[in-house]
């Protein structure tokens, strides 16, 4: 499971959209919000939006920032003036929050809440190896860690009922015993939304109490994408956007396209181009696995991807994927040379032999620049067909003009790592 983060606007528009589904006693959140990038011209919007100008506003960033308020990132109480204004002033540029640097280039706008602060509280559910927990406050805001120790976290088993969990028992005493069959409600209709539309983590904070039911004031969201299949349908539209600080590259964007045009899993994160040790590993599992070795073994300064092949990609989509990992690899030399791991475990039904034949056009491809750049390849791979596609990278390991050491399932699934960082130390 690959928990991606959605925009605040994304999340909050999912929740207006199925309120009656899930919250059907409460008075509705009509989701009123607004998404603005620099193609946005603000006077159009309001033209479609007539709410903007018939009260006051709250405008802020939306692109995974974590602690707005706490960095001076949210306008309160403004008119649509102000709000176009301070947009304006902030589009495109740049801010450094802690270590990271990036531009501001979304902002959401919604109508300002009026409300007492006393009537915030804090809810959240979190996704964990025994199922999931619903984290819950009566004393939410921006300082939620300082009065940790008034949530209650409600523990949900995997696979139980949400309506055969006794919520109203265990809230807070502090809550007023008035609002709590409300509050009741509402958790366990946020529980089914959050399982239904397949989040992994939903946090909202603060939440105000209405006399007829709740608003989010502040969302931060993340989806599990491998519930795509199931929940992609009622997702809509959605973009992942890229974390603050972490734009993508023009690789990572190429790959991210020709993942999203296919109907297997094709990821790459770029950690470091000028590294030594390049990695191409079939399945989500076995790419942890790899990444943690070369890390345990100390190597994770020079390790330069991260990312994983899987779902039987076509051998077109593999030499593609290949085809972008090698470029990298081969751009800038290194006098101590690079190591390639093509790895995997053993798939149930990825072809090998089909997947070998895309990687394999790409190592030729790249023949000249793959010794000149001193790489030695290290393989290991099982699964249907695995021996066609292991004995044909053994043959271009005979003609390649590179080191190619090549093992089946009979081999450890990460020893080829060992193997390839002690060539690297001995370099």
């Amino acid at each position: 499971m690959a928990q991606r983060g959605i925009r605040e606007f994304h999340g909050k528009k999912m929740m207006a959209k199925y309120w009656y589904e899930y919250f059907k006693r409460l008075e509705k959140y009509d989701g009123k919000i607004a998404l603005i990038d620099s193609k946005t011209t603000l006077d159009d919007l309001a033209k479609q939006n007539p709410w903007l100008k018939k009260g006051k506003l709250v405008v802020k960033p939306d692109q995974l920032i974590g602690k707005r308020g706490k960095h001076n990132l949210i306008l309160l109480d403004a008119t649509f003036d102000e709000a176009k204004k301070w947009i304006n002033e902030r589009m495109n540029r740049e801010i450094t929050i802690g270590k990271v640097t990036d531009k501001l280039s979304h902002f959401l706008i919604e109508p300002f809440v009026p409300h007492d602060k006393n009537k915030e509280y804090y809810v959240a559910i979190t996704s964990n190896r025994e199922g999931d927990a619903i984290h819950f406050s009566a004393h939410g805001g921006v300082d939620i860690e300082e009065v940790w120790d008034t949530v209650v976290t409600i523990q949900v088993p995997i696979l139980s009922n949400i309506d055969d969990i006794k919520i109203k028992e265990k809230l807070p005493r502090d809550l007023p015993e008035e609002e709590k069959n409300m509050v009741t409600g509402f958790i366990k209709g946020l529980f089914k939304f959050y399982a239904d539309l397949g989040y992994a983590y939903l946090e909202i904070n603060p939440i105000t109490v209405t006399q007829g039911g709740f608003i989010p004031l502040d969302m931060v969201a993340r989806l599990d994408d491998a519930a795509q299949f199931i929940c992609g349908r009622k997702w809509g539209d959605i973009e992942f956007p890229a974390p603050f600080g972490r734009g993508l590259t023009k690789e990572e964007e190429l790959i991210k396209e020709l993942d999203e045009k296919s109907g297997s899993s094709l990821k790459l994160t770029v950690l470091n181009p000028k590294g030594r040790v390049w990695t191409m590993v079939a399945g989500g599992g076995a790419s942890v696995v790899y990444t943690d070795t070369v890390f345990d073994l100390g190597f994770k300064d020079e390790l330069a991807n991260y990312g994983e092949y899987s779902g039987n990609p076509s051998t077109d989509e593999t030499y593609q994927y290949a085809k972008t990992i090698i470029d990298l690899m081969t751009r800038e030399k290194n006098p101590k040379g690079k190591i390639l791991l093509i790895g995997g475990g053993i798939a149930n039904f990825t072809d090998v032999a089909k997947t070998f034949t895309g990687i394999i056009k790409a190592l030729k491809e790249y023949r000249q620049k793959i010794i000149d750049n001193k790489v030695k390849i290290y393989v290991r791979r099982g699964g249907p067909n695995y021996q066609e596609g292991l004995e044909n990278m053994k043959e271009l390991g005979k003609t390649l003009g590179v080191p190619i050491e090549v093992f089946g399932p009979e081999a450890h699934m990460t020893s080829i790592v060992p193997m390839g960082l002690a060539e690297k130390a001995r370099a």
